[in-house]
């Protein structure tokens, strides 16, 4: 499933990026398919890295060594909202390829957990304001105000309401 600034420049505002986030449920057969789609030497993955992460539902990347741009996997967790948010993305059509993305309402929360975890990036914080701004229409408020309440980060999602300018 595509999360992070790919998701958000989908669903919000454009802006540039020079990683992909991939929230992933895989297993440790996965790494010859990896391996076999990104092939060295133009591609950098570090099996053992991988192998740890799919272990502890941890954290891989593969970078691309001409481009200098990386693909960050996060590895599906138990936690009721990394739970939630995986069955809740939905599948679109870009460039006749088929792909999963965060739900927007899925997409603002992760953008304001980061922001919280970070210290207050305002990178982020944006981020959530733009797809808030275009999808205003359309989101689940409701399920917005309760998971904001779950995950901590209340304060920063009224504050994202009272700045939108809604289209």
């Amino acid at each position: 499933m595509i999360t992070g600034s790919i998701a958000s420049s989908l669903q919000g505002e454009p802006r540039a990026t020079h990683d992909i986030d991939l929230v992933v449920s895989i297993d440790a057969s996965a790494i010859d398919a990896l391996r076999a789609a990104f092939p060295p030497p133009r591609f950098y993955l570090d099996e053992r890295a991988a192998g740890e992460a799919i272990r502890t539902a941890g954290m891989f990347n593969v970078i691309d060594t001409e481009e200098g741009d990386k693909i960050d996997f996060w590895l599906l967790t138990d936690e009721p909202f990394d739970r939630t948010r995986f069955a809740r993305r939905q599948a679109e059509d870009v460039l006749e390829v088929r792909i999963f993305v965060s739900a927007p309402e899925d997409t603002i929360l992760a953008k304001l957990r980061w922001a919280k975890l970070s210290g207050g990036s305002e990178k982020h914080v944006l981020d959530a304001l733009r797809i808030y701004e275009v999808q205003a229409g359309a989101l689940e408020i409701a399920y917005l105000d309760e998971w904001a309440e779950r995950l901590g980060v209340a304060e920063l999602w009224r504050r994202v309401q009272a700045q939108a300018e809604t289209l």
